[in-house]
């Protein structure tokens, strides 16, 4: 099937989501020193492939790939706001190829705005984005079996951990032991 018919739409080039109290949205130039505020934590560092140290020239350079992606219609990166405005962390969507009808989510949220279930919220509406309007009838994480706190976002956010093997990889000069979570559609 081409890219873009009926059974692949495109992802749209701008986006804007609200549910559970979030409004997630497009990431602006405005936003590139709350992303250096944002980004550069130990815990993003340990977690993520993001560059560390996440800097002003990281976060112009992540901001320039994202946008990118978009334009190659392989993921959807926005900012987890409560009102639209401040950047409180970020919720992606990715996939393999622009024909892909099951795609991947990560999240991350900054240190100061951690406890409030942001993370487990964005994956809520992102995961009802994916499955109702990009018609992707499976969604996943791919969670290091060590990370505990991003563990109990999947779960809060309904997702299972699947049977799949699990992967061993190295960030950053640290094996990790990655772990398939899923969301499935309710209707299939």
């Amino acid at each position: 099937m081409a890219n873009g018919d009926i059974n692949h739409p495109r992802f749209p080039s701008r986006l804007r989501l609200s549910g559970e109290g979030l409004v997630l949205r497009e990431w602006s130039d405005d936003d590139l020193p709350a992303m250096v505020e944002l980004f550069e934590d130990p815990d993003v560092a340990c977690w993520t492939p993001l560059a560390s140290p996440f800097d002003a020239p990281a976060a112009r350079g992540y901001l320039s790939r994202a946008r990118q992606k978009r334009v190659d219609d392989l993921s959807i990166q926005l900012a987890i706001t409560t009102d639209g405005q401040l950047p409180l962390g970020e919720i992606l969507l990715f996939r393999q190829d622009a024909n892909d009808r099951t795609a991947s989510l990560g999240y991350t949220v900054g240190a100061a705005h951690r406890g409030k279930r942001l993370g487990s919220r964005a994956l809520k509406v992102m995961t009802e984005y994916a499955h109702h309007t990009a018609d992707m009838p499976r969604v996943t994480l791919s969670i290091a079996a060590e990370n505990g706190a991003s563990v109990a976002v999947a779960r809060a956010a309904g997702y299972l951990l699947t049977n799949e093997p699990q992967v061993s990889k190295v960030n950053k000069g640290r094996p990790l032991t990655m772990q398939l979570w899923a969301h499935d559609h309710p209707a299939r």
